[in-house]
């Protein structure tokens, strides 16, 4: 089966769901939809034994041959990860939101449409080795999950949340398709194998540190680094189901794989190494620290999410420092790749039953008020052992798989320490201290999370609904997640085989042939080492932390709101709002003249100074025909009826006057021996006169107001403008050709090839067959219009005589 077929398997199925919704109505949509991600997943998972080799799958589909823009569909050990992440997940978020979503009251065909457009953006995004296609794919992860976050969009805070998640990853995904667009230029190719296999050579070109910068910028921007994180938190008003696929799995990790991917052609670069790596452990301690602030329980998994986010991106930013040590593959460079991949596995399970968690107690309780929550262990005893695991997952304790793929973060950490390029040997201390602080501060949200929600004093009083027990099918997502935390602690290495180690030779193929060379071996004990000490320091730290939680956490209430980032984007979008309307007030004053003034002037100014900046004005006389007595009259005439058309006083003199200049035209037509012009002339000539004599009929008589001299100097100074202008230009390409023209051409194959004598015809039916189409098209609407307008005025009319 083709695999870029597979990609759009999930799209092609979206188009039933209308369908079976409305037919079959009794039976949950979601049911359905599951088929989708099971089949895909058990169709990629057949292909780890061979990706577990080094193997690698490509098939491809011609979209537009003629600029070289296709669907490639490339399968390696990195993007057959993702695409297990997103159909993984994917089915077990499907079946959470059968239970989740009630069918007779959401609008389910909507819900699943957009879930299964997501599922392809995202497959198409990790799967495409195009970066015209990944682009393409890209964007449509942002415009089906705007969809998506406002799927509620009754509501305020949904409707905002989508507007801000697609106006900051939109921003981030132009930015990269500039990057991308330069990096066609320096390698002369848009596939990324062949640009990663030009690696050495790209690094001195001129546009390799802008290409470099704008990549970052929309993976910084989708996977909500530091400062565009603060879409993330508003996201949250999506449906839960939406939060456990969107924000802990996919679309988040999209920016993730951004890095992951282009890391062998940026690696060389010490920028990146700063700027992936420093923007990510930035990122995790702010998130980390402001956790903690947070009252709601999404908004706090929201910023856990950013946390651990940035934590994954600050191991691939170190991984590109193997590329720079001899022999990395044989030190301690080699852990930062392996635990990038090793924890973002990790994360996407536990964070996933954690937002499916949330939103149980949500659906049970009727609020996601860490305040008034509290007590539920007895009360939902399941939900409170699912919800631990995933926690203490997060924390990075012992007997989870967070705790073994938080270590190597540690390893990879005090590695950069031994690095002596980029300064690193300097301020590369900052990095171990920066890590274990935000994993401080990870172990008390995580806490927070998990004990203060089902632990403590119960509130009944406080809660919309009398809490339970959620449903067994509810719980099964969950439970089948916390079961893999558990089993990841137990068989790291059988995961590290299958499914790290493949994605480890994509992000450093340069180190590695095949994926047992990546030989690292994950245990749960490695001594009493420098890590162990670590570790012990942010349970002992964290744990005093969270018991005097109380006492601390309201330093978070004294911190201004006003000069948060928040804040600022709210500023941004209403300066931008306003300043528009501002701005739009100046020029948009209702006239047809003030418009067409300011067409005429930027057509003057555009055209005089292209004329002036390519020296192309030239007036040569020596190809003149001669003017003979009849073309001398005419122009005469010509210039009189013009004249006559702007001063006089009365309509029909005016419209008269017009036409003569038509017709004189035709003369020209005539004299010039072009026949087929001149009768097109005085064709269009004559209904145009006569339709303007019937227009005019009809139109109120002309106000006798004397029009400012200003007003009159204004119109007179462009009319004069695109005179001059359009004599020059005229007289300019008389005299002189800057590119061959088209003409020749013609002549040479207007008979050949379109088999045609009159060469105008040919031109406008063959040569110019669809713009002639489209200027019947616009006829042919505006004639629809006309006559719409026409019923509607006699229908109302009617209406006003029956009322009398």
């Amino acid at each position: 089966m083709s695999l870029v077929f597979l990609i759009f398997l999930p799209i092609l199925a979206a188009l039933l769901i209308p369908l079976l919704f409305k037919k079959l109505s009794r039976i949950h949509t979601g049911w359905f939809v599951l088929i989708v991600p099971v089949i895909l997943f058990i169709y990629y998972a057949s292909y780890l034994p061979q990706t577990m080799e080094g193997g690698t799958f490509t098939s491809e589909f011609q979209w537009i041959p003629s600029l070289d823009i296709a669907f490639i569909a490339y399968l390696d050990g990195l993007s057959l990860l993702f695409s297990l992440l997103i159909t993984g997940i994917g089915s077990l978020v499907v079946l959470y939101s059968i239970f989740y979503l009630d069918k007779n009251r959401e609008q389910l065909h909507n819900f699943y449409v957009y879930l299964l457009i997501f599922m392809t953006a995202m497959l198409g995004v990790v799967q495409s080795d195009h970066m015209i296609t990944l682009y393409l794919f890209w964007e449509l992860t942002s415009i089906s999950s705007f969809l998506l976050i406002g799927y509620w969009y009754t509501r305020d805070r949904s409707r905002f949340g989508a507007l801000k998640s697609m106006m900051i990853t939109v921003f981030g995904g132009l930015m990269m398709l500039g990057g991308f667009v330069l990096l066609s230029i320096m390698g002369n190719t848009y596939s990324i194998r062949e640009l990663i296999a030009q690696a050495p050579d790209l690094v001195q070109h001129e546009f390799f540190i802008w290409a470099l910068v704008l990549i970052l910028l929309g993976a910084f921007t989708k996977s909500a680094q530091f400062p565009f994180y603060i879409w993330l938190p508003d996201a949250m008003e999506a449906p839960t189901p939406v939060s456990a696929y969107l924000h802990s799995a996919t679309m988040v990790k999209a920016g993730l794989y951004l890095v992951a991917r282009f890391t062998p052609i940026f690696a060389a670069s010490g920028l990146w190494v700063w700027l992936v790596t420093g923007v990510g452990l930035f990122t995790m301690i702010w998130a980390s620290v402001f956790a903690l602030k947070q009252k709601d329980l999404k908004g706090i998994l929201a910023f856990s999410t950013v946390s651990q986010l940035g934590l994954i991106m600050s191991l691939l930013g170190a991984s590109a420092m193997g590329f720079h040590v001899e022999d990395a593959a044989g030190t301690v460079f080699k852990y930062a790749a392996f635990a990038a991949i090793f924890h973002l596995v990790n994360h996407a399970v536990f964070k996933g039953s954690l937002f499916m968690i949330a939103g149980i107690v949500d659906h049970e309780t009727g609020t996601r008020d860490i305040r008034k929550l509290g007590g539920l262990m007895s009360l939902m005893p399941i939900s409170f052992t699912i919800a631990m695991i995933g926690s203490l997952s997060m924390a990075g304790i012992p007997l989870f798989g967070g705790f073994l793929s938080k270590e190597t973060f540690l390893t990879a950490m005090l590695a950069i320490t031994e690095f002596e390029l980029f300064s690193m040997d300097v301020w590369g201390f900052l990095f171990p201290v920066i890590a274990w602080v935000g994993s401080v501060f990870t172990f008390v949200y995580s806490l927070y999370f998990v004990l203060h929600t089902f632990t403590g004093k119960h509130k009944p009083e406080e809660l919309p609904k009398q809490a339970h027990e959620a449903p067994i099918g509810m719980l099964i997502p969950p439970a089948i997640l916390a079961m893999l935390v558990i089993a990841i602690f137990f068989i790291p290495n059988v995961v590290g085989d299958w499914i790290v180690k493949p994605a480890v030779l994509a992000i450093q193929p340069f180190l590695y042939t095949s994926p047992e060379q990546v030989d690292v071996h994950v245990s749960a004990w490695h001594g009493f080492n420098t890590e162990l000490f670590m570790t012990l320091g942010i349970f002992a730290v964290g744990g005093l932390l969270f018991w005097l939680l109380r006492k601390w956490q309201p330093v978070y209430d004294k911190l201004p709101e006003t000069y948060s980032l928040n804040s600022l984007y709210d500023f941004m979008m209403y300066l931008s709002d306003s300043g528009a309307k501002r701005f739009s007030a100046l020029y948009m004053t209702g006239f047809i003249r003030s418009y067409l003034a300011y067409m005429f002037g930027f057509f003057i100014l555009i055209m005089l100074t292209t004329l002036y900046l390519v020296d192309a004005f030239v007036f040569d006389t020596t190809n003149l025909a001669p003017v003979g007595t009849y073309e001398i009259f005419i122009a005469i005439a010509l210039v009189a009826a013009t004249i006559t058309t702007i001063a006089a006083k009365s309509r029909l003199t005016a419209i008269v006057a017009l036409g003569a200049v038509g017709y004189s035209v035709a003369l020209f037509f005539v004299i010039f021996r072009a026949p087929d012009l001149a009768l097109t002339q005085l064709v269009i000539e004559t209904i145009s006169v006569a339709l303007f004599l019937l227009a005019f009929y009809h139109l109120p008589i002309n106000s006798k107001k004397e029009e400012r001299i200003s007003f009159k100097v204004g119109n007179a100074a462009i009319a004069l403008g695109v005179g001059v202008t359009m004599t020059l230009v005229a007289l300019s390409a008389h005299s002189q050709k800057l590119l061959p023209s088209i003409s020749e051409y013609y002549k040479e194959t207007v008979y050949s090839e379109a088999g045609g004598g009159n060469i105008v015809n040919v031109i406008l039916v063959d040569y110019r067959g669809f713009d002639t189409l489209f200027e019947i098209a616009v006829l042919g609407i505006a004639g629809i219009g006309i006559i719409t307008m026409i019923k509607l005025r006699l229908s109302k009319k009617e209406g006003h005589h029956e009322n009398k």
